[in-house]
């Protein structure tokens, strides 16, 4: 499977959309680098498409992106009457694609109080709708919108839409079942996540998701590179950053408010894995 990796932010642009029918043996255009993402969305009928020589058959509930930067052209004409709707987006953001189905791995993302927190959204690029009819009603509105003329509140709500719709297509895509490390995984660092500011504790965190303490930390491990304290500390690290900026509170309370005992070991972590101190570091924001 093919699978659109968009950065974000900034979001996916809509540009304009709308709905065709067309007559049995039509023919979809053959273009080439048109510049920007085509998608179509087919809701009667089936559409013969290709890109660089792969071939799709987009039938009812199935939608297709066609990118930006590729030759599109038709693999034969409809066999029957086909209804369906096109919409043309841009993104400013990075995009990549590869097609081996599965998106990255999830990170420990490092909080940018005063910069844009920058993730992936993936989409594929041909698949079914989980939810047609959904879709179909917020093509719909865009079209409807399209017709009101490029009114603010138009053309503000035409882009509230259309992240709706990439939502749609996103959840189109079925990711592959979690491994148990990865399932293990996760759960603790929910939980330490939740309970950061509390006392750690092996048999605890062991008792709450059901697994031997020793295979968390294996497990953590592997999926993140670290074992819970260090994961644990890190996050911790990262929530008195946040109130070094926000707040004016001692860095003692700081190091006593996200779970530290010690102001000195707090201090000795944050310049570990921070590089700088806690106090050289707010005083970059003062």
């Amino acid at each position: 499977m093919n699978v659109l990796h968009f950065t974000v932010p900034p979001l996916p642009e809509y540009i304009i959309s709308g709905s065709m029918i067309y007559p049995e043996g039509s023919k979809h255009p053959n273009r080439r680098n048109i510049g920007v993402f085509d998608l179509l969305v087919v809701r009667k009928g089936c559409l013969y498409v290709s890109e660089n020589e792969q071939a799709y058959e987009i039938t009812p509930g199935s939608f297709l992106i066609l990118r930006p930067d590729a030759h599109h052209y038709p693999t034969q004409g409809c066999t029957e009457d086909t209804f369906y709707y096109w919409l043309h987006f841009h993104t400013s953001g990075g995009w990549n694609i590869n097609n081996n189905g599965s998106p990255p791995k999830p990170d420990f993302t490092e909080l940018q109080p005063f910069s844009p927190n920058y993730f992936k959204v993936n989409v594929p690029q041909f698949g079914h709708l989980l939810q047609p009819q959904k879709a179909f009603d917020l093509l719909e509105s865009l079209a409807a919108l399209v017709q009101n003329g490029h009114r603010v509140q138009s053309l503000w709500r035409q882009q509230v839409l259309f992240q709706e719709l990439i939502e749609q297509l996103a959840a189109a895509m079925n990711p592959p079942m979690p491994s148990p490390f990865s399932s293990c995984a996760e759960q603790a660092a929910a939980y330490l996540r939740e309970h950061y500011q509390e006392e750690f504790k092996a048999q605890a965190l062991g008792a709450s998701i059901n697994f031997h303490p020793v295979y968390i930390s294996r497990c953590m491990q592997k999926e993140f590179g670290c074992s819970p304290v260090e994961y644990l500390i890190r996050y911790r690290i990262e929530q008195a950053k946040l109130l070094l900026i926000q707040t004016d509170q001692t860095i003692s309370r700081i190091a006593e408010d996200v779970g530290f005992n010690h102001a000195a070991y707090f201090t000795s972590c944050f310049s570990r894995q921070e590089g700088i101190s806690p106090r050289k570091f707010r005083q970059q924001f003062s």
